[in-house]
């Protein structure tokens, strides 16, 4: 296990990012070789980016746990709670931007680790492309991507 590790700290050090994860340049990977096959150099490769994506969806859901209790706390005060039962909460178009852009973040890391479809997010996309817009409206076309299958709201996991 010691030399193993000892791998994964050369990948961390020397490894990109790339398109699918993360890669060695080929004069690493051959470097790389003298000591460790192939099979050996894709496990670290992956471990080291488990370890990276692990540690993103960490900070992610911090830093949406974070915003979210402070977006939620003014709400403790009894004034503002008898408001918000009475006409309902509502938050600012800047909480909704900070909101949105984490979790978007940690939907991004989430796909890594979901043995699922994710449920539908076309309306979550529309609102995250109308806010990564606002302002530049007119200088904008609209985005055109393939999304992936969904789930249906309420759908369990084991109907996918």
């Amino acid at each position: 296990m010691g030399r193993f590790a000892d791998l994964c700290g050369v990948v961390a050090e020397s490894a990109e990012e790339g398109a699918e994860g993360l890669i060695l340049l080929p004069e690493t990977w051959d470097s790389l070789r003298k000591e460790w096959s192939d099979e050996e150099i894709e496990d670290a490769l992956g471990v080291v980016h488990e370890t990276i994506l692990q540690g993103e969806l960490v900070d992610s859901a911090d830093s949406l746990c974070g915003r979210l209790m402070e977006a939620l706390a003014p709400f403790a005060e009894p004034a503002a709670f008898r408001e918000a039962e009475s006409a309902g909460a509502s938050l600012s178009l800047d909480t909704i931007g900070q909101i949105a852009r984490r979790v978007a973040r940690l939907e991004e890391v989430l796909t890594a680790f979901r043995d699922s479809l994710p449920i539908d997010r076309r309306g979550f996309d529309r609102l995250y492309e109308r806010l990564m817009n606002r302002g530049i409206e007119d200088e904008m076309e609209p985005q055109i991507f393939d999304p992936p299958p969904l789930r249906e709201s309420g759908e369990d996991e084991e109907d996918v």
